[in-house]
């Protein structure tokens, strides 16, 4: 299910955009200079073609330098008799001065016809090791990936520390301004994120949230590691209509994700965030949006 792992982990990554970065800069809390302990816990509702799939949730501790990251997932159609599908991803690294480190990375499924287990160790930003359960069989068709290529990259669930923040709560475009180098454990690619549209959300919404949302463009620049002949490399590739719906944080001048559309070969699929909760050692903050 080469698509699946594709779609996947390029949604993964926009998901990730600002939730971990979130729980970086303790100005969210600046009152609780003291401070040592961050969770972040935010629920996605994703759907394709006008079904709802299932959800799936992150959640991201920070203590000190130290950061891990865990989602899953579960997605079915018909109650999973057409369709069954579940899936985690996790990350864990440290935060430094030049931004995030990763160490290691995960991302594990089961259903829609395949399953597989990868791991990809870092050091210094530097991919030093990749495992797959089963062993990936790469085609000679595919795009090489050289060490060169492996230096310098982030994990796709880490790979939106790069992420600005901005005081305006108005949908500022200006938190749509960012290229992220990503490997995923068997594709080296750029997301590039440029600004679009700001959008105001209506309070009668399905999802009951008000304000604005800055809309990024997200092109997918892939570099190595795939076919150069698959139909869905060339379909996200050649789009320009991959979109991350980014709103203001209450009070902490922080952007995060709320809704993000990526085009697929069977339809539009969407993720929605409907509840994000912040905690510290002193204090919890909780929306639903």
């Amino acid at each position: 299910m080469r698509a699946v792992r594709q779609h996947l982990s390029l949604a993964l990554t926009i998901l990730c955009f600002g939730v971990i970065y979130t729980a970086w800069f303790e100005a969210a809390f600046a009152e609780d200079s003291t401070t040592s302990s961050y969770r972040i816990i935010a629920n996605y509702r994703v759907d394709f073609g006008g079904f709802n799939l299932g959800n799936f949730r992150l959640t991201t501790v920070l203590r000190g330098s130290e950061y891990k990251t865990r989602g899953e997932g579960q997605f079915s159609v018909m109650g999973g008799l057409l369709y069954a599908w579940r899936g985690s991803t996790s990350s864990k690294g440290s935060v430094t001065d030049d931004g995030p480190a990763p160490a290691t990375y995960a991302f594990d499924y089961d259903g829609g016809g395949g399953s597989q287990r990868l791991h990809v160790t870092f050091d210094k930003g530097t991919v030093t090791e990749v495992s797959t359960q089963p062993p990936n069989q790469p085609s000679r068709h595919n795009v090489p990936v050289t060490k060169e290529q492996l230096q310098g990259v982030l994990d796709p669930v880490t790979a939106m520390f790069l992420y600005a923040r901005s005081e305006n709560p108005d949908g500022d475009l200006k938190v749509c301004d960012h290229t992220v180098p990503v490997f995923d454990g068997v594709q080296r690619y750029d997301l590039v994120l440029t600004p679009k549209r700001t959008v105001r959300l209506q309070k009668n919404a399905s999802t009951g949230h008000s304000g604005f949302a800055a809309v990024c463009r997200v092109k997918f620049n892939p570099i190595s590691g795939h076919r150069t002949d698959d139909p869905d490399i060339r379909l996200i590739s050649q789009s320009n209509e991959i979109e991350v719906w980014l709103v203001s944080l209450p009070k902490t001048g922080m952007y995060v994700p709320y809704r993000i559309v990526l085009p697929t070969s069977g339809g539009y699929a969407s993720a929605t965030s409907s509840f994000l909760k912040i905690q510290t050692d002193a204090k919890s903050t909780a929306l639903r949006f």
